[in-house]
């Protein structure tokens, strides 16, 4: 194995890295997580609400319709946290 051979592993290698990284961030928003409404900070939730277009956007901190994606089970854990489950709780938030 000479140094072009090395070199060429460790790029691939770091590659791979990022591939995988980028993954686990898609596959954080969806799957075994829910929609965690009224624990967020201002300008941190994850999507849209009946007044917010999308994410980052709401306007004091635990607002009540503000979400962001949690692991199942936990939002009713913490203390103010309810699970969001209005169909404005989407990208563009409410329509018309």
């Amino acid at each position: 194995m000479d140094k072009s051979d090395i070199i060429r592993s460790a790029i691939i290698g770091v590659l791979a890295l990022g591939v995988s990284a980028g993954a686990g961030q898609a596959l954080a928003a969806k799957g075994d997580n829910e929609k965690c409404a009224g624990i967020v900070k201002a300008g941190k939730n994850d999507c849209g609400t009946s007044v917010s277009s999308c994410a980052g956007t709401s306007k004091k901190d635990a607002d009540a319709e503000a979400w962001i994606y949690v692991p199942k089970g936990t939002c009713e854990r913490i203390v103010g946290g309810r699970i969001q489950t209005s169909s404005d709780a989407k990208p563009g938030g409410k329509k018309g």
